[in-house]
């Protein structure tokens, strides 16, 4: 498959929100995880993971 990039002025982009309002709350739900996976990859340059989690009790 070839890539196809068009570039446009901010004044000819179509709206965004159109298109996502079009999309399940599934497929946006994957949407946002993909983006914090890739945020997380580029700062970090590591996979998100659980942080641990202490708890101290008294008896």
């Amino acid at each position: 498959m070839e890539k196809v990039i068009k570039k446009v002025s901010l004044y000819e982009r179509k709206n965004d929100r159109q298109f996502w309002l079009k999309k399940s709350y599934l497929e946006r739900l994957a949407a946002l995880e993909n983006i914090r996976k890739e945020y997380h990859q580029w700062q970090y340059n590591a996979e998100p993971k659980f942080q641990r989690v202490y708890t101290i009790s008294r008896h």
